[in-house]
């Protein structure tokens, strides 16, 4: 009886053993994954310290914060150079997606459109939303329509039964932006021409 009762107790310190030989494994192999590209790392935190190409992420999770070296820093982040550390920084506006610097977002997340760096819902007064890039556009504001011009056919006007005639205008100031979007500038229309030329006339003086 006595023989049963040691052997089951030696089987149920082998599986102990087992199992917790297993854990330290996965536990070195995870903490092995977690440092891939540190100099210094916690078994707690992750990386300390990266290699000198690499960028430390950290990221909380509730009270605790966790390091990682990255090639380059994911959407949110930008990469800030340093003496010591590289680090990936988050940009400050949630709805930013890429930014140059804390304040200056590159590209912004769905349902945002970008205008001087910061994202907006919609678009400022004076700029129109561009769908296929997610910017806010300058527009640019046309001043009156001028009078129509005289109705003329390749130079003349009469000669002939139709022409064309036309009308402008001019965008005020000069604040327009390059690439503002602007509405038409000019105009042209059909127009009935005199059909016969009095007196000789052939071109228009």
């Amino acid at each position: 009886m006595l023989w049963i009762i040691f052997m089951l107790l030696l089987f149920i310190s082998s599986m102990e053993m087992l199992a917790q030989n297993r854990w330290k494994k996965q536990a070195s192999a995870g903490l092995l994954e977690n440092c891939t590209g540190c100099v210094l790392c916690s078994e707690d935190n992750g990386c300390i310290t990266c290699h000198h190409r690499l960028f430390l992420l950290i990221w909380r999770d509730g009270i605790r914060q966790y390091g990682m070296c990255v090639h380059t820093c994911p959407p949110g982040y930008f990469g800030v150079r340093g003496l010591e550390v590289n680090r990936c920084t988050k940009c400050r506006s949630p709805s930013c997606e890429s930014c140059f610097s804390r304040d200056f977002c590159m590209k912004c997340k769905d349902k945002f459109y970008l205008h001087k760096g910061q994202c907006f819902r919609q678009c400022p007064p004076s700029t129109a939303a561009q769908p296929g890039t997610r910017e806010c556009q300058e527009t640019c504001e046309p001043g009156p329509w001028s009078e129509w011009s005289a109705c003329t056919h390749e130079g003349r006007t009469c000669g002939c039964k139709w022409g064309l005639e036309t009308r402008v205008r001019e965008v005020a100031g000069a604040a327009k932006e390059e690439g503002a979007v602007c509405p038409a500038l000019l105009e042209t229309r059909r127009c009935r021409m005199r059909k016969h030329c009095p007196g000789g006339e052939h071109r228009a003086a």
